[in-house]
């Protein structure tokens, strides 16, 4: 699935973007299009704009096989899609985990 498309004629790879005060305007390079991006978060399964910032831990094998935080990145929990996630996320006040965690390159 593509980050951006235009609206247009539903180009993904030929857009160019300028960053002017935070705002990203986008021209597409196939139709000529031009628009500003909407940088509201949304939820990609049913596309509510009312998702949830948390933070995901990021591990890797510092020792052996323990495994440590290396570091967080934040993802977006939707109120429906992710609830049981969501609610998990805020009463622990910890950060999740992650969807795979490291394997062994063995």
């Amino acid at each position: 699935m593509a980050l951006v498309t235009c609206p247009n004629c539903e180009e993904d790879e030929n857009l160019s973007g300028d960053n002017v005060d935070g705002t990203i305007t986008i021209t597409c390079g196939e139709c000529g299009a031009v628009w500003e991006r909407d940088m509201t978060q949304r939820c990609p399964k049913c596309g509510r704009t009312d998702v949830r910032e948390a933070l995901q831990a990021i591990l890797d094998k510092s020792r052996g096989t323990q495994l440590s935080i290396q570091s967080m990145k934040v993802v977006w929990l939707c109120p429906d899609c992710d609830s049981v996630k969501l609610r998990s996320y805020l009463n622990s006040n910890v950060p999740l985990p992650p969807d795979v965690m490291p394997v062994d390159p063995r």
